[in-house]
């Protein structure tokens, strides 16, 4: 990476496990720094936990991401990368649009299965493990308009084991979202001169 410093803003809904494990990979560089944090949900626990890391938040409403409140936002932020990591709203065509090959999310499945609306969490392990699947992962990608269907940035295979249970695949998977998701993130910012 060249000295310029990055911006990267994090958008979770959630306990912030990724988002968490993101600003710890980043927080000994000095070339990267986590902007802001975009929070949904006023209940979330990472705003509990970013309230510790003293990274601004801003907390919205669905209303506010479907007006231009949160795309002016961003704009006034102009961060290098947006990082999704555990938020389950759609992002509108127009923050997609201004922001084209800036917004990244991970899924816990090996895309283009198991993705769509309705399919997170538990209810993407649920089916896996209905389906009697041999493999399931992770997939890095960049975000369009349409739940989990931008460009496949990244991969990592996790083998289901006999046995296996939702409640066990999606440890396994969350283990390597926290290693792999840091390292890419990391990547997309050196390329990107």
């Amino acid at each position: 990476m060249k000295n310029k410093n990055k911006n990267i803003v994090v958008f979770a809904s959630g306990s912030g496990s990724n988002a968490v494990k993101i600003y710890e990979y980043f927080s000994g560089l000095n070339n990267v720094n986590i902007a802001s944090l975009y929070c949904n949900n006023p209940n979330a626990k990472v705003l509990e936990r970013f309230k510790s890391f003293n990274i601004d938040t801003v907390l919205f409403s669905k209303d506010d991401l479907k007006s231009n409140i949160i795309l002016n936002s961003l704009k006034n932020v102009n961060p290098d990368l947006i990082v999704l990591a555990g938020f389950l709203l759609k992002i509108p065509k127009d923050i997609t649009n201004f922001f084209k090959n800036k917004i990244i999310n991970i899924h816990p499945a090996l895309l283009p299965l198991y993705g769509g609306k309705g399919m997170y969490g538990e209810n993407i392990h649920k089916a896996v493990i209905k389906n009697k699947d041999k493999m399931s992962g992770l997939t890095i990608h960049y975000v369009n308009d349409k739940y989990d269907d931008g460009t496949i940035i990244f991969q990592k295979t996790i083998r289901i084991e006999p046995g296996e249970t939702p409640l066990s695949l999606s440890k396994k998977i969350l283990t390597e979202e926290h290693i792999n998701y840091p390292v890419e993130i990391g990547k997309l910012l050196a390329n990107d001169q």
